[in-house]
């Protein structure tokens, strides 16, 4: 059945009842589609339910008001069906690579991920994309009949094609996958993983903006040099003189999502109607990406990132904190590996006997695996020295 203000199904859009399947046969005769149900088993998968303590910028324990990687992933949800639905495309297919493009981030943002792909230098590395899959196809284990969350194959690709197509060097987890399921590498993904990719990338510089400026890192003022940002500061101004701060900062978001998503759909728009794709395969083999933004407003959301990167990302008070919890990862990483007897029992257990490869692959994915509180009681059990982080 058709969502109201839903465009009919465009002709490219991915089918469920044409999905490639997924690695493990089942049974049919659920009411709800291939897609439906994976987006459902996303949610209900123990790595979601972690993302509520793991670090998007600020420590979880900052304050309630900050990003936290689930609340970030809800908002990609948001985005991601919103402009699936003006492009006629598969919404339940977008939310769940939406849901699932942040499930193997480690704890502690990009610190802990830089951390543990400089820890795992030696055996393959580590890429917060690639354990993605290897959460959904490995390490949840839930059903009695596979490992993994057996999802569907457009799913499996979308998340592999995050960034877009994956010709090599592969990461390793992609690489190991790849023997077990062709997932077109070379290729662009379908509309709706390229859907969820720009809609991570508007929540990530909307609500970086909004967690920075009620962190206090930066002022409104200071915004309104930017391309595209600049103009909605004036326009809220000129409708809403006096207003104040918190509000402020509120409907500066709300405009901007509404900006970007409106010049996404647009744009998006415009290439297929070029292009005329006949169907969700022509749109993986045309070589170069159907959703994104015009140029113009392609060259101000980077002029946001630019902005965002010195005055957010790199601030001392963040850099500060990130540091320390970069030193909680290293050295939890190579106290599992020298001694694994301080892993709990069951990964313990998992390790025994595997090459020293192997053993630091199952170390990164406990490490992975864990969240920002888990990870420092961790680490003051482990270390006669309190965790530095507080």
């Amino acid at each position: 059945m058709a969502v109201a203000g839903a465009k009919p199904r465009a002709p490219w859009a991915s089918k469920a009842e044409e999905s490639r399947g997924r690695l493990h046969a089942e049974p049919g005769g659920d009411t709800r589609s291939a897609f439906r149900r994976d987006a459902d088993r996303i949610i209900h998968s123990s790595a979601f339910r972690r993302l509520a303590y793991k670090t998007q910028v600020f420590s979880y324990h900052e304050g309630d008001h900050y990003r936290t990687r689930l609340t970030h992933t809800l908002e990609v949800v948001q985005v991601a069906r919103s402009i699936a639905r003006a492009l006629g495309l598969d919404e339940d297919l977008s939310e769940a690579l939406a849901l699932a493009h942040d499930l193997g981030h480690p704890p502690f943002a990009h610190a802990g991920e830089r951390v543990l792909d400089a820890c795992m230098s030696a055996y393959g590395g580590f890429d917060h994309n690639a354990q993605s899959l290897r959460v959904v196809t490995r390490l949840e284990n839930r059903y009695p009949g596979f490992d993994g969350l057996n999802l569907s194959w457009e799913v499996h690709e979308g998340i592999v094609k995050h960034n877009g197509p994956q010709p090599g060097p592969l990461p390793h987890a992609i690489e190991v996958h790849a023997e077990r399921q062709d997932l077109w590498l070379w290729s662009w993904p379908s509309a709706e993983a390229q859907v969820a990719a720009i809609a991570d990338d508007i929540a990530y510089d909307v609500h970086d903006l909004d967690d920075g400026l009620r962190a206090g890192l930066f002022g409104i003022e200071e915004l309104s040099a930017l391309p595209l940002v600049g103009p909605i500061i004036a326009g809220i101004k000129a409708q809403w003189p006096g207003l104040d701060r918190p509000r402020f900062i509120h409907e500066l978001g709300r405009r901007m999502i509404t900006a970007l998503i409106a010049d996404a759909v647009a744009e998006s728009e415009r290439r297929i109607g070029l292009a005329r794709p006949a169907n969700a395969d022509a749109i993986r083999q045309l070589g170069a990406p159907m959703v994104g933004f015009s140029e113009g407003v392609a060259q101000a959301e980077k002029a946001v990132k630019s902005f965002l990167f010195p005055r957010m990302y790199r601030h001392p008070r963040v850099m500060e904190e990130m540091a320390a919890a970069g030193d909680v990862v290293r050295d939890l990483f190579h106290r599992y590996m020298a001694d694994t007897g301080a892993l709990p029992e069951e990964w313990r257990a998992s390790v025994e006997g595997r090459t020293e490869a192997a053993r630091a692959r199952r170390i990164a994915d406990f490490l992975a695996g864990q969240t920002d509180r888990y990870a420092r009681a961790e680490h003051a059990r482990l270390f006669d020295r309190a965790s530095e982080l507080r």
